[in-house]
């Protein structure tokens, strides 16, 4: 168990969304939304770490509109953020509602403010179970919004979200999506969704279906995350414990998988810099830092040193590194700002900010 080298930041309420701040490479921030049944006192968390002296900084926002079920930042704008939540309308009704929210520049950090609202994005025909809501990767006036039954394209440039697309899930037995996320390579027109336990990518140009890979996982596929340094990979995690990655030209099988975790995986990620690592959370309550060597970009075993030719030892594939946590852990994140860094949420509300081993570090640099 390797919690000593982390440290610990406990939140009053329950909590599931955890994000990092992407536009922002300089500090290491992360972003929390709380989970309590009580609407009025849900909140959002933004925690930057200091790594020279392991010290926490943390802003607190009000966030009025209900218990927070997702929460994505923009890659273009760090003020920018939505959330997913649970919008009670009355006594005996609630749905899963999202909107876009802008960070103010609080001085004092302490003082607790509410987060105004830029957008509320208007799903009701569309459903009323919002799955997540994604910022596009290159374009700051264009967002992705997943409910069960639709993936919708909204322009966000004018004061009100306009809705540009939607594309809607048919098939036997009433098919539902359960997330979605933008490929970030193809020029950005590609959106790839997980709809029970497959792979449904769609050209976000027409709509049309680009590329699909069936039955990913024997069970509920959770989660995806695409290599950023090899545009035709991607990961996948599901409740059959699996982690997966997928060459999309080539579907007949994975060239990566694991079952290294116990329960449901809720969340894989791989490092934007070092891609033979690979990031997971699992509802057994740990959080997992395993490599995909024989797959990476980095797989080369030949390096030049001095003008001669030495053979690398490659890491073998598998767990890593690994923390505990007390309770189910939903979401895990690497800084985009330190290669290194990485933080888990768990249920409890206990978040631990991390670090890669020395031992593995210097293992990757050399």
């Amino acid at each position: 168990m390797d919690n000593e080298n982390s440290v610990i930041y406990g939140l009053e309420f329950q909590a599931r969304a955890l994000a990092p701040q992407l536009a922002e490479t300089e500090k290491i921030r992360f972003l929390i939304g709380t989970q309590s049944l009580k609407q009025a006192t849900n909140q959002i968390h933004l925690v930057e770490f200091n790594e020279e002296d392991s010290t926490l900084k943390t802003s607190v926002f009000n966030h009025l509109e209900g218990e927070i079920w997702k929460l994505n930042t923009s890659p273009l704008d760090e003020s920018k953020l939505v959330t997913c939540y649970n919008a009670v309308s009355n006594e005996n009704s609630c749905s899963m509602k999202t909107s876009l929210y802008q960070l103010p520049q609080a001085e004092n950090p302490e003082i607790v403010e509410s987060l105004p609202v830029v957008t509320k994005f208007d799903t009701c025909n569309y459903g009323n179970e919002v799955k997540t809501t994604e910022f596009h990767p290159t374009d700051s006036n264009k967002v992705a919004s997943v409910t069960e039954t639709h993936a919708i394209f909204w322009d966000i440039s004018g004061e009100e979200a306009k809705n540009i697309l939607a594309v809607q899930l048919n098939g036997k037995n009433n098919p539902k999506f359960t997330t979605g996320k933008w490929n970030p390579h193809q020029n950005c027109n590609q959106f790839t969704t997980a709809t029970e336990t497959h792979l449904k990518t769609y050209d976000v140009r027409t709509g049309e279906l680009a590329w699909n890979i069936d039955n990913v996982h024997s069970q509920l596929l959770r989660d995806l995350d695409y290599n950023m340094n090899k545009q035709y990979h991607v990961a996948t995690c599901g409740d059959d414990g699996l982690i997966k990655i997928w060459d999309f030209r080539q579907t007949m099988q994975p060239v990566y998988s694991r079952s290294d975790h116990s329960h449901w995986v809720w969340c894989v990620r791989f490092n934007p810099f070092h891609d033979q690592l690979i990031l997971s959370a699992s509802s057994d309550a740990r959080v997992l830092i395993s490599s995909a060597a024989s797959v990476s970009s980095e797989n080369n075993t030949d390096v030049s040193i001095n003008d001669e030719t030495e053979t690398k030892q490659m890491i073998s594939d598998g767990p890593l590194q690994w923390c505990e946590h007390e309770d189910s852990v939903y979401c895990a994140e690497w800084s985009p700002a330190e290669p290194w860094i990485f933080a888990s949420l768990s249920y409890d509300g206990r978040l631990l900010i991390s670090r890669v081993k020395k031992s593995l570090k210097y293992q990757i640099m050399l």
